[in-house]
């Protein structure tokens, strides 16, 4: 009888391992940093722990590697499992190794972050009773070295958000442009003058304005955009087409 792929994967692995018994054994974890947006403000989902160490503290998202799964594959099994999502815009981050750094057991993390727009996800597979929304600059204090990977995920996200569309991941499909503007002023955390973000934006040409408005922002309504990724895309590779605000 033929051994099944997987089956025989597992047992090649669990081979290689023994190869390498008495070195020092050490836990791979993956930390998921997940930035939401709301229309207003930036936000971070947090879960209260119900196990040591540190029970009944905040944390990030997080679970430990299998051996049969690469670290993107880690990733993308913890985010799904725990909260229910599935292909979104996810980025491994940084690499988190200081000896001390988990008291439960010498463990080494990597960290991702991802970007969702919280309105288009109704979390109906969460897993995670006290997984809750907070807004950036009122989260609370993590354990470990959590703190740190959300500072650095804030960095990157700034990084990227001014040199590639990253940010229309955060967005609904539809919306405004003052949506629009806040969603960047939350990520570089400052005020941007209304007329130059709108000539900036119209500049780079990779939105579309639709015949539609939203209504509920004011009597006279706001025009709504999507975000052109064909179009984007087309001129990148054609033009050489750099996204930078």
């Amino acid at each position: 009888m033929e051994i099944p792929k997987e089956a025989k994967l597992s047992k090649d692995i669990n081979t290689q391992l023994n190869f390498y018994q008495k070195e020092d054994q050490v836990l791979l974890a993956v930390d998921c940093i997940i930035f939401g947006f709301d229309k207003t403000n930036l936000k971070i989902l947090l879960i209260k722990r119900n196990f040591e160490p540190e029970k009944g503290k905040w944390s990030l998202i997080g679970g430990f590697l299998k051996k049969n799964e690469n670290l993107d594959q880690a990733a993308t099994r913890v985010l799904n499992t725990l909260t229910g999502l599935s292909d979104i815009y996810m980025e491994q981050l940084y690499t988190y190794s200081k000896v001390d750094r988990d008291p439960g057991q010498r463990t080494i993390s990597v960290a991702y972050f991802a970007l969702i727009d919280v309105d288009s996800h109704q979390f109906d597979g969460i897993q995670i009773d006290s997984a809750r929304w907070f807004d950036l600059d009122e989260a609370p204090e993590l354990i470990f070295d959590h703190n740190e990977m959300i500072r650095k995920a804030i960095s990157r996200l700034q990084r990227r958000a001014m040199t590639m569309p990253i940010g229309f991941e955060l967005l609904p499909e539809k919306f405004t442009m003052r949506q629009l503007q806040n969603l960047y002023e939350s990520i570089l955390d400052k005020k941007l003058d209304k007329r130059n973000f709108i000539n900036k934006i119209n500049s780079l040409d990779v939105l579309v304005k639709l015949d539609e408005k939203d209504m509920t922002v004011s009597r006279k309504g706001a025009y709504l955009y999507v975000f052109d990724k064909e179009k984007y895309e087309k001129k990148v590779e054609e033009d050489g087409f750099s996204f930078k605000l």
